[in-house]
């Protein structure tokens, strides 16, 4: 019991805007830019492997045929968040590899660290850990 009134004390200190910078994704060297969209977040993708070799890089996988043309470079992938809770919630994440947009949340684990969680549907769900660069 002491340790979940420690966590909701430490959650409820956290403000909206410790998520804004840059951070490096777990897979494939992901750079994600997260700014403040007026009461919401996005991000971009400024960053990865793939980019590295080839910066003019596609969004060949989006299931709308009309972005297939956009360069990955610099394409919002997360969009729509409320903050609430110590999180941000009710927003989506798009991947690029396999073209689809999932509803997300973005959860502050500190100052340097970001939880994304994304799922199809409850339970159906991916978490990942998000570092910030400095």
């Amino acid at each position: 019991m002491l340790f979940t009134l420690v966590a909701l004390a430490a959650t409820a200190n956290v403000q909206p805007d410790v998520v804004v910078g840059r951070w490096q994704t777990e897979v494939r060297h992901g750079v994600v830019e997260i700014t403040r969209c007026g009461q919401s977040i996005c991000g971009r993708l400024a960053d990865s492997d793939g980019l590295k070799a080839n910066p003019a890089l596609l969004d060949a996988n989006n299931k709308d045929a009309s972005l297939r043309g956009r360069r990955l470079l610099g394409a919002q992938i997360l969009q729509g968040f409320k903050w609430g809770g110590g999180a941000w919630e009710g927003g989506t994440i798009y991947n690029a590899e396999d073209g689809g947009t999932y509803k997300a949340t973005v959860t502050p684990v500190g100052a340097d660290q970001l939880r994304l969680k994304g799922c199809i549907v409850w339970p159906l769900c991916k978490t990942q850990t998000w570092t910030r660069i400095r």
